[in-house]
This record gives structure tokens, sequence and C-alpha cells, in this order.
């Protein structure tokens, strides 16, 4: 009964995103040419029919789980979909295709993933595969440099990030490797003045981290993925241990790796003299910031209208500034809408993990949760200028293939988990079995 109030709330949320995406497309036509686009109703009808076969794939393989997740993901890739569809038509047509496969992958990751704790039996292997993709576009030839970041490798004629798949996998071994060392881990053995702390031989994990995040930024010269896998690392170390120590360890070890990239690494250097003044570098690196703060300017409380206004003044707008050019055109109270679907989509996230019965799936569901946060976190803040603006993109908004589909993947997981734990109370004789 549940189940089924459950998917018939998500069905209704759907059509609601559907709307608000096609009235949002026929505005952005009406501000360009100031007639409704004569593709309208193929559109809407594509739209609906992609979120249909989710909701369908959910309703019949995960008829429990959270209701509000998969409707705010529609919700944000619809308005960023309209976004780039105003800015770009060529990124258009490709980030259609994207969306696509990204809920193909959601409906294969259900029917794949039919328990979330039978992944914690591979977690070597997810480890290789996640430490494999993260070092792939270094390979020769495959990898790609790319405005200066090597993240890229070339498959057919496009290009696709690794490390968006690798963020997953890598959350999936830190889960699993946590639940088998928390006990260890959270046991004050020793003084450090006056300060009890676990045996120092547990914080090879936390080193080994930090190596790898310092690594990234070094050779593949991407600062947002590292500070993104450096951070999710440290949050789900706290949540399985309890341990407020391994929080100030990460702030400590993240402050020294900050300075020492400051120092050492020019493309770092750069980002935060243009965080701390772009003006210095207005004409070349501090332009896109500078560009950036204007538009948001213009938006003021309601924006200037969809296609009234000018973001295709920044660049990489599609991808790094995206919520830049939403606040120009809609203003302050649509990037407040899309920082609280935000909001709503983590809390959901932190509500399954509340609620999940193994540990495993509790810290999963933690760890997923903190990726979509703080990789939100990051490219507003960078946007807005809270923090150095780094390439990653918003999630289910920006133009991008490799993190439109693994989103979507990581957006079943959480749906799995969720509807695991109804599962297994109908089920008590399996709640005791550990994948």
């Amino acid at each position: 009964m549940m189940g089924a109030l459950r998917r018939n709330t998500e069905l209704g949320l759907i059509i609601l995103a559907v709307v608000l995406t096609a009235g949002a497309y026929a505005l952005a036509s009406l501000g360009r040419t100031a007639s409704i686009p004569a593709n309208e109703l193929p559109f809407v009808g594509v739209i609906a029919g992609l979120l249909a076969a989710a909701h369908i794939a959910t309703r019949r393989l995960a008829p429990d789980a959270d209701g509000m997740l998969l409707p705010l993901a529609a919700l944000l890739n619809g308005l960023g979909y309209v976004m780039i569809a105003r800015l770009d038509h060529k990124l258009a047509g490709l980030q259609a295709l994207w969306t696509g496969l990204g809920v193909a992958a959601f409906i294969v990751t259900l029917i794949v993933v039919r328990r979330a704790r039978d992944l914690e039996r591979y977690r070597y292997t997810f480890a290789l595969i996640g430490i494999g993709l993260l070092l792939l576009p270094l390979v020769p030839v495959l990898g790609q440099n790319i405005n200066g970041n090597r993240i890229w490798i070339r498959v057919g004629g496009s290009n696709f990030q690794p490390g968006e798949i690798a963020k997953i996998v890598l959350v999936i071994f830190f889960a699993s490797y946590f639940v088998e060392k928390r006990e260890l881990m959270s046991v004050a053995t020793r003084r450090v003045g006056p300060v009890m702390v676990p045996d120092i031989k547990y914080f090879g994990p936390v080193a080994l981290a930090f190596v790898v995040a310092l690594g990234v930024i070094f050779f593949e010269r991407d600062l947002g993925s590292a500070l993104l896998f450096f951070t999710v690392f440290i949050v789900m170390l706290w949540v399985a241990t309890a341990r407020t120590f391994y929080l100030a360890i990460g702030a400590v070890m993240f402050a020294a790796g900050a300075l020492f990239s400051y120092a050492t690494m020019n493309h770092v250097h750069q980002r935060v003299v243009n965080w701390l003044n772009p003006w210095v570098h207005a004409n070349t690196s501090g332009y896109q910031v500078i560009q950036s703060w204007y538009a948001l300017a213009a938006g003021g409380l309601s924006g200037t209208g969809l296609s009234l206004g000018s973001p295709q003044r920044i660049p990489a707008v599609a991808t790094d500034f995206i919520f830049s050019a939403i606040g120009e055109e809609l203003g302050l109270l649509g990037t407040t809408a899309i920082i609280a679907a935000f909001l709503l989509m983590v809390g959901a996230g932190l509500r399954i993990a509340a609620r999940a019965d193994s540990p495993f799936e509790k810290l999963l569901a933690a760890g997923l949760s903190t990726i979509i946060g703080v990789q939100a976190f990051i490219i507003i803040g960078g946007n807005i200028r809270l923090v150095p603006l780094t390439g990653v993109t918003l999630p289910f908004v920006s133009y991008g293939g490799s993190s439109l589909i693994s989103n979507y993947i990581l957006l079943a997981l959480l749906l799995r988990i969720s509807d695991s734990r109804t599962t297994a109370a109908a089920t008590p004789a399996d709640e005791t079995r550990v994948g």
C-alpha cells in the first residue's frame, strides 16, 4: 500500500516536472523568436516518454523506493536542458542523447543491482576499477587534454570523463572498507597531548586518499575532482566512526595540500588569484568570472526572462557557469529554486541513509548523497565567488554526458537502497544475511 502511494506521488511530481519543463521551453522560444517552437509537442513527448520509462522501471523494480528523488532529478535535468537549448542547439541535441543514455543506465542499474548489500562482496574489485578509471586519462593517445585538464578519454567520436563513474565506484569501496574497519578506526588507544586518538596505523587509508587527491590535481590538473574525492572520503570516514577527530585531521591535511598546490601548481595559483581579484586578469583568465558576476547582477530578483538575457557572453556557460545563466534569466527566484531542489535531493538521500538497516547501505547512501551535495556546493560556490572556481558540473543541470550518466546511476543506487529497507522488513529471515 505504501509503495503504491509513493509511486503515485512520484508520478504526479514527474507530470509537474514535465509541465514546468515544457512551459520553460516554450517561454525560451517566445523570448527568442516570439513564437511557440514547432517541435514543442515532439519535445514534450520525448521528455514524457523517458521519464515514463524511468517511472515504470522504478514501479516494477523498486516499488517501495523514495518518491522524491526521480522527480527532483527530472526537474533539474529538464530546466538544465532548456537553458542549454537556449544557448546552443548543437549541445542541446547531444544533451538529449546523453539524457536518453542516462535514463537507460538508470534502468539497467535497477535491473542488475537487486540488493545493494551484494555490492559489499566486491570491495577490492571496485577499488581497482575506481583507481583504473581515475588513471585512464593519463594513458597516451586515449587520454585527451581539454582546456588544460587531462580528465577526458576519446571514445569513438565523443569525449568521456571516466572520473565521473570512478567517484561512484570508489564510494562503494569506501563504504565496504569502513564497515569492516570502523571499530578499529573508532577506538582511541593512544594519547597525543590532551587528546586520545586511534592507533596511527589506521590512518593509512586517509593518507592514501590524500595522496591520490593530490595526484589527480598534479597529473590531470583536475582540482574539482580531487576536492570532491577527498571531501567525500573524509565525510564517510566520520560517519562510519563518529570520530570528529577525523574531520580535524582531514581539514589539516586539506589545508596543507591546498597550500602546497597553490605554491607549486600554476593553474591552482591562477584560480585562487581569479577568486580573490579577477580584475587583475580581466581580459584573460578572470574574464569569465567577471561576466558571471554581471549575469547574476543583471538577473536581479526575477530575472530578465528566458532568452532575454546575454549569458552567452560567459565562456563555458553551458558547463561551468550554467548556474549564472539561470541566475540572469530566472533571477534570484530561479537560482533559489535550483538550490532548494538540491537540498531536497540531499535531504532525501540522507533520510535513506538514516533509515537503512545495513551498515553498508547506510554508508553507501551517505556517500552518494555527499557526492551530490558537495559537487553542487563546489560549482555554485565558484559561480557566486564563495570558493575558487573548479571544473566540476552541476549535477543533472550542466551539459555533460559522463556527468548525466553517472548521476542517473547514482540515483538508481539510492532508490535501490531505499527500496531494500522495506523489502528486508517484509522478509525478516533475509535480514540476517549480509551480502
